[in-house]
C-alpha cells in the first residue's frame, strides 16, 4: 500500500486501564484526528448511542459485513463480535487526515497486514490490582464479568510488545501527555512529512522513500 498523508494510530490495552478515557481526551485536544467507529454485536452498555461509541449490529449483520469484505479486521471478544469498517479509514488517510482505532491485540495484528506503518500504543495499568478496582469502580459489568475480564487481561498484556509504544497509565494526566507527545512525533515521521508535502520533498530533491 502506497503511503498516505495521514497516520493510523492504535490504541490497545485491556478492559479498565483507561483506554477509552485517554482516547477521548485526547480527541477532545485534537479534534483533527478521526477516531474510526467499530461495529459490535454487544448490546450497549449505560449511556452508549448507535453511532458514537459504536454502531451495534445484530450477528446476522455482522456476519454479511464480515463475508462482504467490508470490514478491515474482526475479532470475537468476551463472547462478542467486534470489526472496523475499511473504506472510511483509506478515504481519510488519502485525505491526510490521521485515524485512531481503539483496538484489542487481535485486530491491531490484523490492520498492520493492511497498514504496515500503523503505529500501536498499549496502555498498561500500574498494576493488577488497580486494574481490578478500576473495572468495579466502573459500574458497568456484573461480577462475574469482571472475573472473566481479569482473568483475560494476563493474556492481552502478553501482546504489549506488538506495539510500537507502551503507555503505564498510573496518572492520567501524565498518560494524556504522552499519548500526545507520541501523536507529534508520528507525524513527523519521514514517510508522513513526505506524504503531506511531496512538493516541497520534490523541490528539494529529497526521494521520497529512504
Amino acid at each position: 500500500m502506497s503511503a498516505n498523508p495521514g497516520n493510523v494510530f492504535m490504541v490497545v490495552a485491556p478492559s479498565g486501564a483507561g483506554k477509552s478515557s485517554l482516547v477521548k481526551a485526547l480527541l477532545q485536544q485534537d479534534p483533527s484526528i478521526l477516531l474510526s467507529i467499530s461495529c459490535t454485536t454487544r448490546a450497549p452498555r449505560p449511556g452508549e448511542e448507535d453511532g458514537r461509541e459504536y454502531r451495534f449490529v445484530s450477528p446476522d449483520e455482522f456476519k454479511l459485513l464480515r463475508e462482504g469484505n467490508n470490514l478491515l479486521e474482526w475479532a470475537e471478544v468476551h463472547g462478542n463480535f467486534y470489526g472496523t469498517p475499511r473504506d472510511r479509514i483509506d478515504e481519510a488517510t488519502r485525505a491526510g487526515r490521521d485515524v485512531l482505532l481503539e483496538i484489542d491485540w487481535q485486530g491491531a495484528r490484523q490492520v498492520k497486514q493492511r497498514f504496515p506503518g500503523a503505529i500501536g500504543v498499549f496502555v498498561l495499568p500500574p498494576s493488577i490490582d488497580e486494574l481490578e478496582a478500576r473495572l468495579k469502580a466502573r459500574g458497568q459489568d456484573e461480577p462475574q464479568v469482571i472475573a472473566r475480564r481479569l482473568m483475560a487481561a494476563g493474556g492481552e498484556i502478553a501482546h504489549a510488545p506488538e506495539c510500537e509504544y507502551v503507555i503505564i497509565n498510573q496518572e492520567f494526566s501524565v498518560a494524556l501527555s504522552e499519548l500526545t507527545q507520541i501523536v507529534s512525533a508520528a507525524r513527523l515521521r519521514f514517510s508522513s512529512q513526505a506524504a503531506r508535502h511531496s512538493q516541497l520533498f520534490s523541490q528539494l530533491g529529497i526521494p521520497a522513500e529512504h
